[in-house]
């Protein structure tokens, strides 16, 4: 197959600059804007952020690897997969079940459990964003819950200093734009999402990538929240540091780079080039999803991206690890003039379906 990507740095902020409401509206429309790659970086994070990533991508190595008994107890059919752990469960563009990812979603809103039952109960038919977390024991993995959640906390509140970036330019040019309101909507929502991902190492007899497709770990897509937190990827030799569970669980050594530099996040660019963007380890990405694009009137625009996982000859058993978290609206709350986003949602689903 031909290779016809490019490499391109993000625009990058630092926290400092958004804390400060110091961020040029004209980085923004770099960032987001209708000629962007729909990406922004964060750099200059506490260092417990660091310390967080470190163990919560470990520990995602460590989930996969649980016996199947373990990980069937961490399913949650009813919720269409999109809480607790699935494998295979998804269909890529020609129709294979995506075996290459774990993926593991958790409902990371620090309100969800406390909301969870009455929130059901008004909606019933949304189980995928309603049904219950399901965690794995103390046992299996110690400290998994705390880190999730503490990793989660800080990343949404980061998401909010973005929304309130965002809110600042809306306000100066969209007429009748509600002040403040996607800051409002990252910190009070109770439908963000957050997905563990492990991108299992590339079978070894599989060589080249499948069929010359070029987004097989993770098919072509928009995320149709608001704001996207991507942490870099963690790439880890399992054959030299095979993940641990139980009393002997330990965050694991990274790999300086992936051993194939092509793999990675990749985004469809306006112009229709395919560019390949890294999100430095000691920074967080935050990507534009469709209710965001909706919510400012297209003036950020959400942007299809895929993953693209490292081919069998790249050396060693290579996995690849990474968190995302959704900020998503609540359900009751407005993306546009005619739809909340339980409308807007369900219509997402039922396109992709």
């Amino acid at each position: 197959m031909t290779d016809t990507s490019v490499s391109q740095p993000a625009i990058s902020v630092g926290l400092e600059d958004l804390r400060q409401e110091n961020v040029d509206f004209s980085v923004l429309e770099e960032a987001f804007g209708p000629s962007s790659l729909g990406i922004i970086v964060v750099k200059d994070l506490p260092p417990r952020f660091h310390e967080l990533r470190r163990k919560m991508l470990s520990y995602s190595s460590a989930l996969a690897s649980l016996p199947q008994e373990e990980l069937e107890k961490l399913e949650s059919p009813a919720s269409k997969w999109l809480v607790g752990w699935s494998r295979g469960k998804e269909t890529l563009k020609d129709g294979r079940y995506d075996t290459l990812k774990g993926s593991y979603y958790v409902n990371c809103a620090t309100a969800f459990e406390e909301q969870q039952e009455s929130v059901a109960k008004r909606y019933p038919s949304f189980s995928e964003y309603t049904a219950p977390n399901v965690w794995p024991s103390q046992e299996l993995l110690p400290g998994f819950e705390e880190t999730f959640r503490e990793l989660c906390t800080l990343i949404i509140e980061i998401a909010a200093l973005v929304a309130r970036a965002c809110d600042r330019y809306a306000e100066a040019n969209i007429e009748d734009y509600k002040k403040g309101y996607l800051e409002h909507v990252v910190k009070t929502s109770i439908s963000t999402k957050a997905r563990l991902l492990h991108y299992f190492p590339a079978p070894k007899a599989q060589g080249e990538v499948p069929n010359g497709d070029e987004d097989d770990w993770c098919a072509t897509h928009l995320d149709h929240g608001c704001l996207t937190g991507l942490t870099s990827a963690m790439f880890v030799d399992e054959d030299v540091h095979p993940p641990q569970t139980g009393s002997s669980f330990a965050p694991l050594d990274e790999l300086d780079r992936s051993p194939d530099p092509k793999a990675g996040l990749y985004i469809h660019s306006r112009t229709g080039a395919v560019v390949k963007v890294g999100i430095p380890r000691d920074c967080l990405g935050f990507q534009t999803g469709e209710a965001l694009e909706i919510i400012t009137k297209g003036k950020f625009k959400a942007v299809p991206h895929f993953v693209r996982g490292a081919g069998a000859g790249a050396g060693g058993q290579v996995a690849r690890n990474t968190l995302a978290v959704f900020t998503q609206p609540n359900l009751w709350e407005m993306v546009d003039e005619r739809r909340d986003f339980a409308a807007f949602a369900k219509e997402i689903v039922e396109q992709n379906h």
